[in-house]
């Protein structure tokens, strides 16, 4: 006997039921500090501009649900063509260290399609990527990257509230 099924794999399938719950896992430690923002338009100019899947920002300390900077990472999913990912990323991460402005903090990216995951970071004009791909077979190895990554920013933020 042979069932059928509906298979979806789109961005937005991949978002919602793979990306999604490992940042959500992650991000319930952080959230006193950090909103976790699902396609949100983060735009500088004409050039650098961008709806990424998810956006790491600092919570407003008026306990107010706003979009408010620093935004501190960015997530990127594509099918299977993480070059295509991380220029579209990468475009964002400059969006984002210019909109942050005066604050000097280092924007994390991260391109996914729902199995694997790669890291990179950009800090200052400079863009380094992580050349290791996590899977989410492994999601104790995955979830413990994610988690660095979000430590990174809680550090960063802890380095910029004063001036906030």
């Amino acid at each position: 006997m042979m069932f059928e099924g509906v298979v979806d794999n789109s961005e937005f399938a991949i978002c919602e039921n793979l990306i999604y719950p490992v940042l959500k896992e992650v991000w319930k430690h952080y959230r006193s500090k950090f909103l976790l923002w699902s396609h949100q338009s983060l735009t500088y100019d004409e050039k650098l501009s961008g709806f990424p899947e998810y956006i790491l920002a600092r919570r407003s300390p008026l306990g107010k649900v706003v979009f408010d900077r620093p935004y501190l990472m960015l997530v990127e999913a594509k099918q299977d063509n993480f070059e295509a990912a991380w220029g579209q990323c990468i475009a964002e991460m400059i969006a984002a260290q210019r909109l942050n402005d005066e604050l000097d903090v280092i924007v994390f990216g991260v391109a996914s399609n729902g199995d694997r995951w790669q890291f990179g970071k950009l800090e200052k004009n400079i863009f380094t990527r992580n050349t290791t791909f996590y899977s989410i077979q492994e999601i104790d190895k995955l979830v413990a990257a994610v988690n660095y990554i979000f430590s990174q920013c809680d550090i960063q933020l802890e380095k910029v509230m004063p001036i906030l």
